[in-house]
């Protein structure tokens, strides 16, 4: 257990851009999800398409979510510039797409 400890021993900032990016990534999912299921978007990532309408959508973006972050730490852990940079450009780039979502969502709604 302490080696599991001293693993996630850490910088306090890449773990909260890490947790950012993992809940950026399950509100993609259930705006999307929503958005699908009134008819008001669709999935832009072919490879998700066909579990849209499924109960496995949700399931994948949060254990692909979780399975990212983990890798992005041990990026971190062995190489801590790059790990960050590529953590935080991720961050950007999920805010863009669920600020996008959020956007599709309120002009379907006027």
């Amino acid at each position: 257990m302490k080696l599991i400890g001293a693993y996630f021993a850490g910088s306090r900032g890449m773990k909260y851009i890490l947790l950012s990016l993992v809940m950026l990534v399950v509100a993609d999912g259930l705006i999307s999800q929503f958005l699908m299921k009134h008819g008001l978007g669709r999935e832009g990532n072919p490879f998700l398409q066909a579990f849209v309408n499924g109960g496995e959508f949700l399931l994948l973006k949060v254990v692909g979510a979780l399975l990212s972050a983990l890798i992005l730490w041990d990026i971190y852990k062995s190489r801590p510039k790059v790990g960050f940079i590529s953590s935080l450009v991720f961050m950007v780039l999920y805010t863009g797409i669920v600020l996008w979502n959020l956007t599709v969502f309120f002009i379907t709604q006027v």
